[in-house]
């Protein structure tokens, strides 16, 4: 076995439970705040946008939530997902590494994104929700959303960041295939939309932006339309959990056990998804795993941000809570890492950041296509741009390996691929690709509109 490159697990052996980790988390929940008022949410207030059992689990202090049987179902289209032993990669740098990485890629969509999207599609339609809106950066979470929304029988808007709208036309067929309605955001659809089209025709649009028109059309359907949110919640990062729960049993069967765990961070539902249930291990078991989340130096909201309350969406519809922000009305450069231009992260990973439970690291956006391209030449398969930030780290941790000359065992989430991002590898490859510097003025604006909330 010494030599095995693919580690599977059975159908039956797909997890039966979901991983809080709120429930082992060392540190004090933070509040979340209502957009006007700046005092805590009631639960009337959040079900004008979500499903009273999703409210719920985003509160629960339960250590394991049941995933019910028809999602599990529905999960077995493609789970388990495959842990991978990167060897060729491994040969290619001439480093005493062991790389892994879970592939969340073979996903009918492409990503990690289903895991969530199709446990919001099946709360949802048990509550008697007609339709969902949305917002999507790259696509990847417009696409698992359509696809959950398909198998529910629910109509659904999504709201795509327009830079990424224009430069990934095919994501938004997919989501059109799937049956999802999707418009360019900015848009003339909502009044939030009209308003900065009226400012700024050619914004580029964020995913703060989007996230305002899906909550608009939501909170002023009269109740026919639930809002769905693809990351940053504790409920949407606890779906993700099968990913790093599959992942303990395979590295198991791999013999090893990981030192260092990389994922690239937007919101931080991959990331984690595979990282919570070995933080557990952490917390519970005596482990000393180092836990990298890796951000563009374009979008650093973690190494660059506050760690502040601030509102989730542009127009301060959306709840306010404790992260690690650029401020909402910051509009990232236009990185075709699309996943990855969210102004905030999610409050849980922000609190074990600032705790030093997990370091952040950013990383440009060259590098990160130069580790996306010797990666596809090494194992044969194409980076969507977000998870190839991780790549670049993972590979800098190998490196640094070699030069110390010490095994280290690297443990990274491949997020998803990039069949759907290809004319941004050809920018990259007919050199046309640019690096974006830090946009440290447009930052320092947006930290000027902080709500004023005190500690």
């Amino acid at each position: 076995m010494s030599d095995q490159t693919r580690f599977l697990l059975n159908e039956t052996d797909l997890p039966k439970c979901w991983y809080n980790v709120m429930a082992d988390s060392p540190l004090p929940p933070t509040p979340v705040l209502h957009p006007v008022t700046l005092e805590p949410v009631t639960p009337d207030f959040l079900s004008v946008l979500f499903p009273m059992e999703l409210i719920l689990q985003e509160i629960s202090a339960e250590r394991y939530i049941d995933i019910p049987e028809p999602v599990r179902e529905i999960y077995k289209l493609y789970r388990p997902t495959p842990l991978h032993r990167a060897r060729r990669l491994e040969q290619a740098l001439g480093t005493p590494a062991h790389i892994f990485f879970k592939n969340e890629s073979v996903s009918p969509a492409g990503s990690h994104k289903p895991n969530t999207a199709i446990a919001q599609a099946f709360y949802n339609k048990a509550a008697g929700t007609k339709a969902l809106t949305t917002e999507t950066g790259a696509g990847q979470w417009g696409s698992a959303l359509a696809l959950a929304c398909n198998f529910f029988g629910l109509d659904l808007e999504v709201y795509m960041v327009r830079v990424s709208y224009d430069q990934k036309p095919y994501r938004r067929i997919m989501m059109e295939t799937y049956g999802a309605q999707v418009f360019a955001s900015p848009s003339e659809r909502t009044q939030f939309g009209r308003l900065l089209q009226a400012k700024d025709p050619e914004s580029p649009g964020s995913l703060g932006i989007a996230i305002s028109e899906a909550v608009e059309v939501a909170a002023t359907s009269g109740g026919a339309k639930k809002y769905s949110l693809g990351s940053v919640l504790n409920h949407v990062l606890m779906h993700q959990t099968v990913v790093g729960e599959e992942a303990l049993k395979q590295m198991e069967m791999a013999g090893e056990y990981p030192d260092v765990i990389i994922g690239c961070v937007g919101g931080g539902s991959n990331y984690a998804g595979l990282a919570y249930p070995f933080l557990r291990q952490n917390l519970k078991g005596g482990k000393r795993t180092r836990f990298i989340a890796v951000e563009p130096t374009a979008t650093p909201s973690i190494t660059k941000g506050a760690y502040a309350f601030d509102y989730g969406d542009t127009a301060k519809m959306a709840p306010i809570v404790k992260m690690y922000t650029l401020g909402h009305s910051f509009v990232p450069p236009s990185i075709h890492a699309g996943g990855l231009r969210y102004h905030g992260m999610a409050p849980s990973m922000s609190a074990f950041c600032k705790a030093g439970l997990m370091e952040a690291i950013a990383v440009p956006q060259l590098t990160t296509f130069e580790a996306a391209v010797q990666f596809a030449r090494a194992e044969g398969i194409v980076p969507a741009p977000e998870t190839a930030h991780a790549i670049r780290v993972a590979i800098d941790e190998a490196l640094d390996a070699k030069e110390k000359g010490e095994k280290r065992v690297i443990l990274f989430n491949f997020s998803g691929h990039g069949h759907f991002d290809l004319s941004a590898y050809q920018a990259y490859l007919s050199g046309k690709l640019e690096d974006y510097a830090y946009p440290a003025e447009e930052i320092q604006a947006a930290m000027k509109d902080l709500p004023q909330v005190v500690a």
